[in-house]
């Protein structure tokens, strides 16, 4: 299961595990890039519109994926969102939705998918961001909650390990297609990017990685013997650069 499955780096998940000859369950909110994924990837996806902030919501969507295939081997925490803002311009529902997505949204699927990984001795894989390092400015809270995701992972590792679920951190680093966002204002875009440049984060950040690299990665964490597992892997851009906007 990978959620968060639509758009940006969760379309590449899918189409990366699915090459690999797995059967992906790709949640998402309801969207035309949800119901494009099937048609492009094929059989082995099925898309399931579910907002990871409702957790009644997830619930019936894992239940509903377990039913269809048989069992859950696998889940990709991915669904996240990150908006750039000076943090006391923040509103109650810019800072609400990233605790409710970030944070809330991964602890519901993780929660309703621990019973079907137990049986199948299965493997969660949790998206952090290498900000949890150094803090971009106006992503703050971004950080903060990746930070939360990292912790939470850490606890659930040692809760988990004696019935044989495994969880991995894949903290990413600049993904190309992966910075900026269509409900970003011109003006906020402006803002931002100036302001890594001129913090140094623009260039600490480097030139980004292409998706399908990051998504190989993925690939190689699940790919291990089951008797070994990759607590937390960095993986960031390898060339010196800019992120895109910031050139």
């Amino acid at each position: 299961m990978v959620t968060g499955a639509s758009k940006g780096m969760g379309r590449h998940f899918v189409a990366a595990l699915a090459g690999c000859g797995m059967k992906v369950a790709a949640l998402a909110r309801p969207s035309v890039e949800l119901d494009s994924l099937a048609a492009e990837l094929g059989d082995a996806v099925t898309a399931i519109a579910c907002d990871v902030t409702a957790p009644d919501a997830v619930k019936v969507a894992i239940d509903e994926t377990a039913s269809r295939f048989g069992q859950i081997d696998v889940l990709i925490n991915n669904a996240a969102i990150y908006h750039p803002f000076a943090f006391e311009e923040g509103s109650d529902a810019l800072i609400r939705s990233h605790i409710d997505v970030n944070v809330l949204g991964l602890a519901w699927a993780t929660r309703a998918a621990i019973p079907h990984l137990r049986r199948t001795r299965g493997q969660i894989v949790n998206i952090s961001s290498e900000s949890v390092r150094r803090p971009f400015p106006m992503l703050a809270l971004y950080a903060a909650t990746k930070a939360a995701v990292e912790v939470l992972s850490e606890g659930l590792r040692e809760e988990l390990r004696s019935e044989g679920i495994r969880i991995s951190v894949l903290r990413s680093g600049s993904v190309s297609g992966g910075m900026g966002s269509d409900s970003w204002s011109d003006e906020t875009r402006q803002k931002f990017f100036a302001k890594i440049v001129q913090t140094g984060h623009a260039a600490m950040s480097g030139s980004p990685a292409s998706p399908g690299s990051m998504a190989r990665g993925l690939v190689s964490i699940l790919s291990l013997p089951r008797d070994v597992s990759i607590d937390l892997v960095e993986l960031r851009a390898a060339e010196e650069g800019l992120p895109e906007g910031a050139q």
